[in-house]
């Protein structure tokens, strides 16, 4: 993966994109250690494991992973050091896959709806032109971070949820150069 994308901070209105830190660790585990948080993802196990939030950093920064991670960090406008994370993994197909999760003090504040767009407007801008994202069916606010950020509704499927060990149903949406 190119290290310009790697490395740089991305700006909003009223937060930093930034690489993850160690001294992140704290944060993530106080969100992702949340039953609310941990249902609507794929990946965030619950309870949440001890040293899980650290060996999530350590594998970020080794640099081996697909994937790149931001941290949603609101200090530019006087809030949270981490109140999420957004993340670009590259698929088989070539196309960028987008996730994010935000805690749940900063819920329906838009937070997402400035991240994600802004995002994929830094991958864009890299030369990527292909992008997709899934959201539960029954977590219609993130779909309408992803709808607002352009993404077209494509269909539905399923996805392993850790957390509810077990199949969740998803809508899935694609985002093009040409528009959704």
């Amino acid at each position: 993966m190119n290290e310009v994308l790697t490395r740089n901070i991305l700006r909003t209105e009223r937060m930093a994109l930034r690489p993850v830190r160690p001294s992140d660790a704290g944060l993530m585990r106080l969100y992702a250690g949340d039953a609310r948080l941990a249902r609507m993802t794929t990946s965030i196990p619950h309870p949440y494991p001890p040293g899980a939030a650290e060996a999530f950093i350590s594998g970020v920064l080794s640099g081996k992973s697909r994937e790149m991670v931001r941290v949603l960090d609101a200090t530019p406008s006087e809030g949270a050091e981490l109140i999420g994370v957004i993340s670009a993994r590259w698929q088989a197909d070539g196309a960028v896959e987008i996730g994010y999760w935000v805690g749940p003090p900063f819920w329906n504040t838009g937070y997402a709806s400035e991240a994600v767009p802004a995002l994929v407007d830094h991958l864009r801008a890299m030369g990527e032109t292909r992008f997709v994202a899934s959201v539960f069916q029954d977590n219609p606010v993130s779909a309408r971070v992803i709808t607002k950020a352009g993404f077209a509704y494509r269909g539905e499927s399923e996805a392993y949820s850790v957390a509810r060990d077990g199949r969740v149903a998803t809508w899935t949406y694609t985002l093009t150069e040409a528009g959704g």
